[in-house]
């Protein structure tokens, strides 16, 4: 059989999955199954290579994760060497009385040329091996694994928060989040599995004395007892034998050993070992002077190895005069360099990379605060908008988009300022070493501080020491940090102005979504009844009046159902509201079955729709100041529905509704405005007032 038919045979079995299976085989058969001489020496050889492969590449590797796999392959050679071992002990002591050869030419080998033949020296030279791999370098790898091990997974939350917090401030994307957190995973389970691996070598080390010692007992005692050898012959033939064999496999396991510690103490920077070593240890031109001056004067000492003192001197001397004249030339031709490759700065044609594009939502902060959005100072407002953002995403119907985050000089240190689309839509001032203490209403005395207003709600507030945070809350006041103040003021703005969130790339993802599940809807909907851009306008009057689109469907349904009548955006709104009824007053009341709410004075009413008829809806025509003498009763009657308990709710008729909630929308923005024909049938109404002229 040729070699490439091997090769195509064993990569066949690697494909297959049946690789590993057969090497445990081979293994397990190795420990059972007498093998002849030859074999051994060719699975010694094997042996060796192996070692020396996993430790040349750990050395060229540029990073710890790219060989994960190293925890398994060291148990693999690990596995491969006991079980070598295991037959050539079976060798050793079945064959062992015929000769130095018994066990095959690498134990020889090891056994005479190596150590001379000389058993003592053997012996000697294995325990050495053993003592430097078993206690140096086995003992702390083992020690850096488990610390290494240990501090990945204490790092692990800190990390995952550090992603969470840059993906919030749209620093990377969905893709480099994840990307980010399989490495942690990998890093992490990687150091908690070298930290195991490291006890297969320790275990191999101790194992392979034990095995040394058994061999040249129980080898000497049965020479001399089934043999007829006498006991000193019985003892050099043995004690070359075994001392071969241990040399063998103690060889490769400090290989392997070398290998464990070179890769846990490793820096995790992306960069080759060897470039790294000649950068960082050869790469200081004083410290090879002042290594060349001191072995100068040592070598200038009578009765010291003078020539060759001398001689690393100079070489150390002219190591230093050679990396100081390198550096010397980089440091000339750094500054000619960029000037030849790149055209000057004022040259330079301006280009579409020059338009940097507006921040859908961003927050600019002062100097002191901060520490309020840096994690390593103990910052919580990057988990607070994250909450912020998730909570009105599950209750908008949408994702919010990130918040990017800047510090802003211009503002004053403790300013923060809000912004949409590039323009400011809030600004206030907070302390983040104090506390602001809301009055809800009702409290009991004051308290010493700073008087301001709430920035959400325009509450009024008293900026307090951390120390009276007990006492505020005993009297009634609601007391928040600065971190909560800056959040709830984002959250309020964002409900506010969520039409503005609300683009043609949004709506888009929502009916890629909603297509997964109805696709012959969204298909038929758009673009073949209505165009994106009525669809886009739709949802963002829904979502200005307050309502969730998260019932995509049936509003997509109510589209589809009445886009052949009209492509009115206002008209498609109304009949959505109608559809959505039963959440919209849910939404008000609860599950209430009574609904408590104003009408207008039926007079004023028929006035009110006879001007929407003549003027439309945008201009309704009637006299000078009707219009105020109809929002200051309607905001008069709110509040005092809103005093008595209930939530402010406006029934009227469905052509004035439109008006009406766009003349009360920023006055009284907790009145809900209602249609006659929005109302469920299984809600009964309630007149608690009229409204009139």
């Amino acid at each position: 059989m040729s070699a490439r038919s091997v090769g195509l045979s064993l990569s066949e079995f690697a494909r297959n999955g049946l690789g590993v299976p057969l090497l445990v085989m081979v293994m397990l058969a190795m420990m059972v199954l007498p093998l002849p001489p030859v074999l051994l020496d060719l699975l010694f050889t094997f042996n060796i290579s192996l070692s020396l492969v996993i430790l040349l590449a750990v050395i060229y590797v540029r990073r710890a994760l790219e060989f994960a796999a190293f925890p398994t392959v060291l148990l693999a050679a690990t596995l491969l060497r006991l079980a070598l071992n295991v037959a050539s002990t079976r060798v050793v002591l079945i064959n062992g009385h015929t000769g130095s050869h018994a066990a095959g030419h690498v134990i020889a080998a090891f056994g005479e040329f190596v150590v001379g033949g000389n058993y003592a020296v053997g012996l000697v030279v294995f325990i050495v091996l053993v003592i430097i791999n078993f206690v140096v370098i086995t003992k702390g790898a083992g020690r850096i694994s488990e610390v290494s091990a240990r501090f990945t997974l204490d790092a692990m939350p800190g990390k995952q928060m550090a992603i969470d917090a840059d993906l919030n401030a749209g620093i990377i994307t969905q893709a480099d989040a994840i990307t980010r957190r399989q490495e942690i995973r990998e890093e992490a389970d990687f150091y908690g599995a070298m930290d195991g691996a490291g006890k297969f070598v320790r275990g191999d080390a101790v194992a392979g004395i034990l095995i040394v010692f058994i061999n040249l007992f129980g080898g000497t005692i049965i020479g001399a007892s089934q043999h007829n050898l006498a006991l000193a012959d019985a003892g050099k033939t043995y004690a070359l034998l075994t001392i071969g064999d241990g040399l063998v496999a103690q060889i490769p396991s400090l290989l392997l050993s070398v290998a464990v510690a070179v890769l846990v103490t490793r820096v995790s920077r992306p960069h080759d070992m060897s470039q790294q070593i000649m950068s960082q240890v050869l790469g200081q031109p004083r410290a090879l002077a002042i290594t060349g001056g001191i072995l100068g004067i040592l070598g200038m000492i009578p009765g010291m190895p003078n020539l060759v003192f001398l001689s690393v001197a100079a070489l150390c001397g002219y190591g230093a005069f050679a990396l100081n004249k390198a550096r010397a030339a980089q440091k000339q031709a750094k500054p000619e360099t960029p000037t030849a490759a790149a055209p000057a700065p004022e040259n330079r044609e301006l280009s579409w990379d020059d338009v940097e594009p507006v921040d859908l939502i961003g927050l600019e902060v002062g100097y002191r605060l901060i520490p309020l959005v840096d994690r390593n100072q103990g910052g919580e407002l990057m988990a607070r908008i994250k909450g912020v953002r998730k909570k009105l995403s599950e209750e908008l119907g949408f994702l919010v988009q990130a918040v990017h985050i800047r510090d802003n000089l211009e503002l004053a240190p403790n300013s923060y300022r809000i912004t949409l689309l590039g323009a400011p839509v809030g600004e206030a001032e907070v302390f983040p070493d104090r506390e602001l203490a809301i009055n809800p209403g009702g409290v009991t005395g004051t308290l010493p501080g700073t008087v301001t207003k709430d920035p959400a709600f325009g509450m009024d507030a008293v900026w307090i020491d951390k120390t009276r945070r007990e006492q505020a809350q005993s009297q009634g006041f609601t007391v928040v940090d600065a971190s909560s103040v800056i959040a709830t003021h984002l959250s309020h703005l964002l409900q506010t102005h969520a039409h503005e969130l609300l683009g043609h790339e949004e709506v888009q993802q929502l009916l890629n979504r909603l297509a997964k599940t109805t696709p012959k809807l969204v298909e038929d909907l758009v673009p073949k009844l209505l165009p994106m851009s009525v669809v886009v306008k739709v949802l963002q009057s829904l979502l200005q009046e307050r309502i969730p689109i998260r019932n995509l469907r049936s509003i997509c349904e109510t589209l589809a159902e009445h886009a052949a009548k009209t492509q009115d955006a206002a008209a498609l709104v109304a009949a959505v509201r109608v559809a959505l009824g039963r959440s919209i007053v849910q939404q008000i009341s609860g599950l209430k079955q009574e609904l408590p709410v104003m009408t207008l004075d039926p007079q004023l009413e028929q006035m009110l729709q006879d001007s929407v008829a003549s003027g439309g809806e945008s201009a309704p025509g009637f006299e000078p100041g009707l219009a105020d003498r109809v929002h200051q009763a309607i905001a008069d009657g709110a509040r005092r529905q809103e005093a008595s308990g209930d939530a402010a709710v406006l029934l009227v008729a469905p052509k004035v509704r439109p008006w009406i909630s766009r003349l009360m929308r920023h006055s009284v923005p907790t009145l809900s405005v209602l249609a006659y024909n929005e109302i469920p049938e299984n809600r009964r109404i309630r007149v608690v007032a009229a409204v009139g002229r």
